[in-house]
C-alpha cells in the first residue's frame, strides 16, 4: 500500500522541522550560548580551523540559515547543502579520528552522519507540499536530482573548498607555529 500523500506531507514536515530545529539551535547556541563566539572561535582553532572567529560565524550563520530555510520549506536544497557542508567540516576534522559511536571519547561520528544524510534525502526529497518551496511551482524544480546535486555539490563542494583553503590541523608531535610556545 502506497502512503497518500498527505502521510508524506507529514513525513516530510517532520524531517524539516527537526533538522531544522536542531540547526538553528546549535546555530544560536554557538553565538549566545556557552563561550559565545569567543569560545567558539578558539574550539575551531584547536580543530585547525584558523581563524577560528572566521569558522565560528560562518558555521553559526550557516547553521541559522539552514535551519531557518528547512523550518520553512523554502530554497529546501539550499538548507540541506548547508547541513552537509558543515556536518562534513565537523566529521572530518572533529569526529573522523574518535570511531563511530557518539559517546566515544571525543564523540564519534555517528550523529554528524546522521545529519548530513538527512540533509542529502531532505534535498532531494523536497519539503513536501506543507511548505513554502511547495507552493511556488518554480522552486518545485529544484527537488529530486537537482536537490541531490545541489545538496551534494555546493554542501560537498562548500565543504572541501574550506578545508583546503582553512584547515591546517597540527602534525602529531609538532607545535602549532602561531602558538606563543613554539
Amino acid at each position: 500500500m502506497n502512503p497518500t500523500p498527505h502521510a508524506v506531507d507529514l513525513a516530510l514536515l517532520v524531517l524539516r522541522l527537526g533538522l531544522g530545529a536542531v540547526f538553528l539551535a546549535h546555530g544560536i547556541n554557538h553565538i549566545f550560548g556557552g563561550g559565545k563566539i569567543p569560545g567558539t572561535g578558539r574550539w575551531f582553532e584547536s580543530l585547525g580551523m584558523k581563524p577560528g572567529v572566521l569558522h565560528a560565524w560562518t558555521a553559526s550563520l550557516t547553521e541559522i540559515g539552514a535551519g531557518a530555510l528547512l523550518v520553512l520549506g523554502f530554497l529546501t536544497p539550499l538548507g540541506g547543502a548547508g547541513v552537509v557542508g558543515v556536518m562534513l567540516v565537523a566529521w572530518i576534522t572533529n569526529h573522523l579520528k574518535n570511531g563511530f559511536f557518539i559517546f566515544r571519547p571525543g564523540e564519534g561520528w555517528e550523529y554528524v552522519m546522521t545529519l548530513t544524510l538527512l540533509g542529502i534525502v531532505v534535498a532531494t526529497l523536497g519539503p513536501g507540499s506543507w511548505s513554502i518551496d511547495g507552493h511556488v511551482s518554480a522552486l518545485q524544480n529544484l527537488w529530486g536530482w537537482t536537490g541531490l546535486a545541489i545538496a551534494v555539490g555546493a554542501g560537498g563542494g562548500g565543504a572541501a573548498l574550506l578545508l583546503v583553503t582553512f584547515w591546517r590541523p597540527e602534525k602529531p608531535g609538532q607545535p602549532d607555529p602561531e602558538s606563543p610556545e613554539a
